[in-house]
Order: structure tokens, then C-alpha cells, then sequence
């Protein structure tokens, strides 16, 4: 990948969430109002939704760009599936841990074995075990297509995750996406949507990020090489 090319990206993508975080950040702690029910612990619902929802996207792309590797064996792809993977991690160990601080004062425990939340901790699961795989492979064309395999398999585990609160009755976690609209307030929605591209964006620039420094790795071995 054009090096040149990721170093401005990175340079952009910098730049932008100087802004970008201070004003998702004012959206959701001060733009949107405080909860009747809930009060401020439901804040963490801005934070907690859009981080599952990058996450899942993150997973697609790194389900995606394993297929386009296994096809053409274009290394760029195996790094694109590689860096979207380990930052898709990052987000889904915040809805891990964010869900549990939102579940505590709302269910009056931090954590019940319920199907979207057993679901959601095999997932990160798959992916710690995908980053292993990265980790302790060290044939390059055997580790990207393993993790290319894994990374297509364990992309299974997301749709199972989004559907679980349709497909098992027995769930105490809200289902957000419902028909009729989930009866939340505009300003909230406001947020949520600003909050989502907040992290959409922090997922984009921790993606060119990881993709310089897996090119700088690669120069270095290059280099160690010769």
C-alpha cells in the first residue's frame, strides 16, 4: 500500500478527530437529554451502541477483504482484513465493558448469560484468537490465509449476535432497531447518529494507522534481511 499515500490519510483522519471527538462528546453528555428513567447512566448507551455497531463493520471489512485475499493473494488485502480486525477488537472489548457499567444500576446485575450477550463475548473471543493466530504464525502466506479463513468463519458470529434478540425470546437487552421506532427522543437520536460517526472515523484513522505501522514492520524485516 502507497506509503506516501497513508502518511497524508493518517495526517487528515488526525486532524478531524481533534474536532470530531470534542463535538461527539458534547452531543452525548450535554446536547442530549438526560434519561427520566435511567438518568445519566443511560449516556453510556451513545457509546455503547456505536461502538457495537463499528464493530461489527470493522469485521465485515476484515470478513470481506479475506475473501478478495484468498482470491487474488494480494498482500494489501491480508493487511486491510489484519488492521481492521485487531481495531473491530478494540471496539467490541468497549461494548464488553461498557455494557456491563450500563447493566449494573438498569438490570441490577453486571452481567446475565442471555443470548445477545453470550453471543457478543464468543465474538470477541473469535477475534482475541484471530490476533493470536497473527501473533504466533510466523510463515507469512500460511498466517494470512489461516487468519483469512478465520476472519471469513468468525464474520458467521455477527449476524447471530445482531438477530439474537429476534431469534431468543428469553433476552433482557433492549432491541434498539424495532419496528415502530424504539420511541426515542430526537434529540437522543441526534446524538446517537453523531456519536456513530464520531467512531466511525476513530475506527478509519486507528485503520491507517495500523496499516503504516504494519508497512513499517515489513521494512524493518526487509531491511534485517539483507
Amino acid at each position: 500500500m502507497n506509503v506516501v499515500l497513508l502518511r497524508k490519510l493518517d495526517k487528515i483522519f488526525s486532524i478531524l478527530l481533534f474536532f470530531i471527538i470534542p463535538l461527539g462528546l458534547y452531543f452525548a453528555f450535554i446536547y442530549a437529554p438526560v434519561e427520566k428513567t435511567m438518568g445519566l447512566i443511560q449516556k453510556i448507551f451513545y457509546f455503547h451502541v456505536s461502538s457495537a455497531w463499528v464493530g461489527f463493520f470493522a469485521f465485515f471489512i476484515t470478513f470481506l477483504f479475506s475473501i478478495l485475499y484468498l482470491v487474488t493473494k494480494k498482500v494489501e488485502y491480508d493487511d486491510l482484513a489484519s488492521a481492521s480486525a485487531e481495531t473491530g477488537l478494540l471496539f467490541c472489548t468497549i461494548v464488553i465493558v461498557t455494557g456491563p457499567l450500563w447493566a449494573r444500576p438498569t438490570w441490577g446485575v453486571y452481567w446475565t448469560w442471555d443470548a445477545r450477550l453470550t453471543s457478543t463475548l464468543i465474538l470477541w473471543f473469535i477475534y482475541v484468537g484471530y490476533i493470536m493466530l497473527r501473533q504466533f504464525m510466523e510463515e507469512n502466506q500460511k498466517r494470512a490465509q489461516f487468519s483469512a479463513l478465520l476472519g471469513i468463519i468468525g464474520f458467521i458470529n455477527v449476524p447471530i449476535v445482531f438477530l439474537s434478540i429476534q431469534w431468543w425470546e428469553n433476552t433482557i437487552h433492549p432491541n434498539v432497531v424495532q419496528k415502530g421506532g424504539g420511541g426515542m427522543h430526537e434529540d437522543m437520536f441526534t446524538a446517537m447518529l453523531m456519536c456513530l460517526f464520531m467512531f466511525t472515523v476513530i475506527y478509519i484513522g486507528l485503520v491507517i494507522r495500523k496499516l503504516r505501522i504494519i508497512n513499517i514492520e515489513r521494512q524493518i524485516n526487509y531491511l534485517e534481511l539483507e
